[in-house]
């Protein structure tokens, strides 16, 4: 017997290598409308967050409403490359398995909406295989679980029978939060420590071993 019904995964970090191309992305913008430096380690902090609640953590002392309309602005004349950014090794062919395997597949992600829809059309061979997705700008914010709450509330799968798979602490706390187990991979923004500190089960080297993670809980 699968040990779970359905494996819900984080985007950024965990399926897509994207942390160098948003930490650059920031960098630049910071550069163009000549705020104050931040270091690159500050910047990957706010992956995983919603983007309001990662812009008051390392600019607190600026009036956020002010700083995302300045940001919205300069988006809409610059371009952006973190949408595209190229999936981990291995990334679609473990989610194929998965769900030939009988996995329900869903992505629960600090992303807004429109960032999501981006990605995943960079990457159709993906689109297939998720029943369900919640972004932070419809829901509450990672690590509020919310999000989690209400993917479970329209598949009708207990908390117990879900798996959280994300790379930071953030995705740990939200499903450890409600019961949810939760498995980190170790690609991405947060170390392994971090993770298990939050509440990982335990932490994998990517997505790609999560099949072998999940054969050895299995029932005979």
């Amino acid at each position: 017997m699968k040990p779970y019904d359905l494996l819900i995964f984080d985007w950024d970090g965990t399926l897509a290598d994207s942390a160098g191309e948003i930490v650059a992305n920031m960098q630049r913008a910071i550069s163009a409308l000549e705020l104050p430096p931040r270091a690159d380690h500050q910047i990957a902090e706010m992956i995983g967050l919603g983007f309001a609640d990662g812009l008051k953590q390392i600019y607190p002392e600026i009036d956020t409403p002010k700083l995302m309309a300045l940001l919205h602005e300069y988006r809409q004349r610059t371009p952006n490359s973190a949408y595209a950014a190229a999936l981990f090794a291995g990334v679609a062919e473990t989610l194929s398995h998965l769900r030939d395997h009988g996995y329900l597949l869903a992505i629960a992600t600090g992303k807004p909406r429109a960032a999501l829809q981006r990605s995943l059309a960079a990457h159709p061979q993906l689109q297939p295989h998720f029943s369900l997705t919640r972004c932070a700008d419809e829901t509450a914010n990672k690590p509020d679980p919310l999000m989690l709450r209400e993917i479970l509330a329209e598949t009708g799968i207990a908390a117990g029978r879900a798996l959280m798979i994300g790379d930071t602490e953030y995705d740990a706390a939200m499903a450890t939060a409600i019961g949810m187990p939760t498995l980190g991979v170790a690609c991405g923004v947060h170390d392994a420590g971090r993770q298990r500190r939050a509440g990982a089960l335990a932490v994998v080297e990517s997505v790609r071993a999560v099949p072998a993670w999940l054969a050895a809980r299995s029932s005979p």
